[in-house]
């Protein structure tokens, strides 16, 4: 008995070396690293896709009735208010890893849930005046949120093949 405990002890500590030596893929000093890139590019492909497919078509009275194209846009900015409350969500996330990103981000989740049902009304036609201001209103304080911790977000346009899949 003795000589397979200390056969176990062995493999124990032949297993923790090993553990030690492999390199995690997502330690916690990776994730602490690239969560600053992360936030940054989530947070900008949200604001590109709110910018180009919701308040763009917005201002320039594409969800209007009678509007030409108007079922197309709607469909478009439904589909883009969804990507963009995903892409705010992950970006949020990204946000924990980093300590003054934390902090600066932190207020806003609150902002960014009531995003949710924003893409279905969308789609469906029945968005006014106050969801796109409350959409370009998320946005913006996420862009300064991060700005003020030091991750400048610039508006990315996703390619219509981001925004379905």
């Amino acid at each position: 008995m003795a000589a397979f405990a200390e056969a176990d002890a062995a493999a124990s500590a032949e297993d923790a070396e090993a553990a030690a030596a492999t390199p995690s893929p997502s330690s916690p000093e990776e994730k602490q690293k690239f969560a600053k890139t992360r936030f940054v590019a989530n947070a900008g492909l949200a604001a590109g896709a709110t910018y180009q497919w919701i308040i763009k078509p917005y201002r320039d009275g594409k969800f209007k009735k009678g509007a030409k194209g108007r079922t197309f846009a709607l469909v478009k900015a439904g589909l883009a208010g969804a990507f963009a409350y995903n892409r705010l969500k992950a970006a949020s996330e990204n946000a924990k890893g980093d300590p003054l990103l934390s902090k600066a981000v932190g207020p806003l989740t609150a902002g960014i849930d009531s995003l949710k049902g924003l893409g279905t009304k969308l789609r469906k036609g029945q968005a006014g005046d106050a969801d796109i201001g409350a959409f370009e209103n998320v946005i913006n304080s996420v862009k300064e949120a991060g700005k003020s911790a030091g991750a400048t977000v610039t508006d990315k346009v996703p390619s219509a093949g981001q925004l379905t899949g």
